[in-house]
């Protein structure tokens, strides 16, 4: 586990209901255009983060892993919309391109689950979030900003998470 900075964050969750409680803090900081980035094994809680992200960033939709299908696309009541990409099938960076994922992040912010899978083809700036499977009650979770936007949505996550800057 790497040395944490002002630029990382680490939350140890002690359920499923807590990983989507820090998931829901998450997602009602997310604008427009922000990269989050999931890496984890099978069963470390992304698709359980991502179903808090998805609800406290305001969809009514039930967010679910969308393995078979790439990319999941969750909507607020006013249209706006959040992407959910899985990269686990993706052969690497260059199939990733072919999706387009500039386009993607105009519409809505993107959240990518097995990012480390096609992290070549991914903007520079990006909140990265790593997941780890400790018991079957307990996850880690390692955030960390890349780029000014996301050191300031980082910030905004401790504050609303610890209560402290």
């Amino acid at each position: 586990m790497p040395v944490l900075d002002r630029q990382s964050l680490e939350f140890i969750s002690r359920g499923a209901e807590q990983t989507r409680r820090v998931g829901m803090r998450l997602g009602a900081l997310l604008q427009r255009s922000d990269l989050v980035c999931l890496i984890g094994d099978l069963g470390a809680g992304k698709t359980t983060l991502v179903q808090g992200i998805s609800a406290g960033w305001g969809s009514l939709d039930q967010a679910s892993s969308p393995t078979f299908v790439l990319v999941n696309v969750y909507r607020r009541p006013e249209g706006e919309k959040l992407y959910h990409l899985d990269a686990y099938r993706l052969s690497g960076a260059a199939e990733a391109e072919d999706l387009d994922l500039d386009a993607l992040l105009e519409a809505g912010p993107l959240l990518i689950e097995w990012a480390d899978r096609i992290q070549e083809a991914l903007p520079q700036e990006r909140l990265w979030v790593t997941l780890q499977w400790v018991d079957d009650n307990q996850r880690d979770m390692v955030f960390s900003a890349r780029g000014s936007r996301y050191t300031g949505l980082l910030n905004d996550l401790r504050k609303h998470i610890y209560g402290v800057s």
